[in-house]
C-alpha cells in the first residue's frame, strides 16, 4: 500500500510526463549540461543523490525507465548502472535519433520533490544516400552530377577531380555543394569525380563517379626513320582517343595488310608499328598512318628514308583532314569490311 510520501512521488512522475512545466512549480528544478553521443555509441545519463533522498526515478519525455531498482520500460537498452550510492544512473545502449530528448531525474527529500533535467543529443556521422552514376559522353556535351548526404549536424559536400591521365596533375578540389554543372565537357576533364562528405562526427564519406569524354583521334606522335638496306626498320605512330583508335597504315593509296609484302602492323592501345624486317629500296617512300574511331579520323605521313637522305625525323606531317581521296578510301574499306 502506497504511503503518502509515495502517492505524492507518484503524482510528481505522472506531472512530470504529462504536464511538463509543473516541476517548476511543484518543486526544485535544476538543469544540467547537455549531453552529446555519436548514434550507435551508449550514453551514461547521471543524477547525484545523498542518503536524504527516500525515492528516486528516471523518466524521458513519454515513459516512466526506472523507479528505484525496478524498470518500467520495455527497452532492453536501457539498463540501471551499480555505481557508487551518490549517484543514480542509467545508460542507453546503442543510442538511435529517437533517443535524444529530454530526460528527467526525480527524486523525493523530505517529502519535497526535486529534479534533474539532461538533454540528450544524437549526433550522426554523414553518410552519402544517393549519388549520380558513372557517365560517358561526347565531347562538348554538358554534364550534371549529383551527391546527396544526411548527417546530424548537417554536413559539408564538396568534390575532388582526379584525371584520368593519372600524373596527379589534374587532382584538384573543383566546387563544394550538392551539385556539379560542367558546360561544353572537354577530354581533359574526363576522369574521377570524388564526393566528399563530412561533419566531423567520423571519417568522411568518399564515393566516386567516373566520367568517361568521347573524342575523335589525335596523332600525338609519329616519326620518320632512317634505315639502311636490309635491315629492320620501324614505323611508329601513336594516337590518344576514347573510344581507342582503330589504325591503319597506306603506303601512297595502296592500303597495307599485316603480313604481306615482309611488313608486320602492330596495334598496342593507342600505339601502332609498322615494321620491316628486311628493308629494301622498293620500301622507301612516304607512309600515312590512319588512325579512326565512331567520332572522327586523322592521319600522318611518315617517311622510311635511306642513308644519305635529308629528313627531319622529328617533323612528320600531321593532318587532320589528309586528301579526300585516301579518306574516301579508307571509309569505303571500312564500311566494306562490315559485309
Amino acid at each position: 500500500m502506497c504511503n503518502p510520501a509515495c502517492f505524492i512521488f507518484t503524482v510528481w512522475l505522472i506531472a512530470l510526463l504529462v504536464y511538463p512545466g509543473v516541476p517548476a512549480r511543484s518543486g526544485e528544478s535544476y538543469l544540467k549540461d547537455n549531453i552529446t553521443v555519436r548514434q550507435g555509441d551508449n550514453a551514461v545519463l547521471k543524477c547525484n543523490v545523498d542518503n536524504k533522498v527516500s525515492r528516486v526515478a528516471w523518466l524521458n519525455r513519454t515513459t516512466i525507465l526506472f523507479t528505484g531498482n525496478e524498470k518500467w520500460s520495455l527497452d532492453p537498452r536501457v539498463v540501471l548502472l551499480n555505481t557508487a550510492v551518490t549517484e543514480y544512473s542509467i545508460k542507453i545502449i546503442n543510442v538511435n535519433l529517437y533517443d535524444e530528448g529530454p530526460y528527467v531525474c526525480s527524486i523525493l527529500t523530505n517529502k519535497k520533490p526535486e529534479s534533474t533535467k539532461v538533454h540528450l543529443i544524437v549526433q550522426v556521422p554523414a553518410r552519402i544516400v544517393n549519388i549520380s552514376a558513372d557517365v560517358s559522353v561526347n565531347e562538348g556535351s554538358n554534364v550534371s552530377l549529383m551527391c546527396l548526404a544526411i548527417g546530424r549536424p548537417e554536413p559539408s559536400i564538396f568534390w575532388k577531380f582526379r584525371s584520368s591521365k593519372g600524373d596527379g596533375k589534374g587532382n584538384r578540389i573543383i566546387t563544394e555543394g550538392e551539385y556539379v554543372e560542367m558546360t561544353g565537357i572537354t577530354k581533359d576533364m574526363s576522369g574521377s569525380y570524388d564526393c566528399i562528405t563530412s561533419n566531423d562526427i567520423s571519417p568522411p564519406d568518399v564515393r566516386t563517379v567516373q566520367v568517361t569524354v568521347n573524342y575523335p583521334p589525335v596523332i600525338s606522335r609519329a616519326r620518320s626513320t632512317g634505315t639502311a638496306v636490309g635491315q629492320k626498320g620501324v614505323l611508329w605512330c601513336e594516337a590518344s582517343a576514347v573510344p581507342l583508335a582503330d589504325f591503319q597504315w597506306y603506303k601512297g593509296e595502296r592500303r597495307l595488310f599485316n603480313g604481306l609484302n615482309g611488313a608486320k602492323i602492330e596495334n598496342k592501345g593507342k600505339q601502332s608499328m609498322l615494321t620491316f624486317f628486311n628493308v629494301s629500296e622498293e620500301d622507301y617512300g612516304n607512309y600515312t598512318c590512319v588512325a579512326m574511331n565512331t567520332l572522327g579520323i586523322t592521319n600522318a605521313s611518315i617517311i622510311l628514308y635511306g642513308p644519305g637522305a635529308i629528313h627531319d625525323v622529328n617533323n612528320a606531317a600531321l593532318s587532320p583532314t589528309s586528301s579526300f581521296l585516301l579518306l574516301t578510301l579508307v571509309l569505303t574499306l571500312s564500311v566494306l569490311s562490315k559485309f
